[in-house]
């Protein structure tokens, strides 16, 4: 199998033909631009400035504090820091669940910051948002499963899509996700077989897992959970890449290397 060598910035369409093409996509979140330029020269195919940068940067016990203002500003930095990886950032909560034209506003922002392609939680509810994005030209990755935005309300940190009922109720949101224009879909802490089940249902859009199992058409992990860094819990999901390289940026190439070749994730880290 050819994977893509070309160094030069990688676009929408080489997303969307990794897809096609079986390379499995690796993706990290990054907020700064030391990092950014570290993840680039290691293959990082996609980098995610993710709200999660609530947890490990600023201390918080969830996400939801983040504002847009600290997204804008972190995806300005780690744009600096890119050449190659494609750049999408999180659109925080409270940014977009008001109405399509605040999400449009902040959309924009993001886009102006540098990102290529902003991310939304949420299912079936979320689509004419996705939709009235993508048709004002803001390219969207959907987020399905564990919400973490949604934590009070889903009651903590728990495995979602479990069970006949759950799993149907999700694909129908990514169903409706993807033919509102979603063009990529992080899909996390599902079973497996829920998340291979929605994977292959999916016509164009590509999933990233995250705790969903080894059959999505990429992967994500939160960077500092993969160097062992952050001093929370390690969710089962996560392995730390850092003992067995003994350097971060070994880490990350290994984590890049195991993506591609299907080692990662492995049975312990799924569901």
């Amino acid at each position: 199998m050819a994977y893509l060598q070309d160094t030069k910035p990688l676009k929408l369409g080489d997303i969307s033909r990794m897809r096609t093409g079986g390379e499995k996509i690796a993706m990290l979140t990054c907020y700064d631009s030391s990092f950014a330029a570290m993840l680039d020269r290691c293959g990082v195919d996609a980098v995610l400035v993710g709200d999660s940068l609530g947890n490990v940067i600023q201390g918080h016990a969830t996400t939801l504090p983040v504002k847009i203002e600290d997204m804008v500003y972190h995806t300005e930095c780690v744009f600096r820091g890119m050449e190659r990886a494609f750049l999408i950032a999180d659109m925080p909560f409270g940014s977009y669940q008001e109405s399509r034209e605040q999400a449009m506003r902040n959309a924009a922002k993001l886009m102006a910051a540098g990102a290529q392609m902003v991310k939304v939680e949420g299912g079936a509810y979320m689509a004419e948002t996705v939709r009235f994005l993508v048709e004002r030209g803001v390219p969207i990755c959907a987020h399905i499963g564990l919400t973490p935005q949604s934590v009070h309300q889903l009651g903590g940190y728990r495995i979602q899509g479990k069970g006949d009922n759950a799993a149907s109720a999700m694909l129908a949101d990514a169903l409706a996700l993807e033919q509102a224009g979603a063009a990529l879909m992080v899909i996390e802490m599902t079973p497996t077989e829920t998340a291979t089940r929605i994977t292959n249902a999916l016509k164009t859009t590509a999933t990233i897992g995250i705790g969903a199992g080894p059959h999505c058409d990429g992967q994500v992990l939160v960077l500092y959970d993969m160097i062992g860094v952050f001093p929370g819990k390690r969710p089962r999901f996560v392995k730390n890449f850092i003992p067995d390289t003994g350097t971060i940026e070994g880490a990350v190439k290994a984590y890049v290397a195991e993506v591609k070749s299907g080692a990662f994730p492995a049975k312990e880290h799924g569901y």
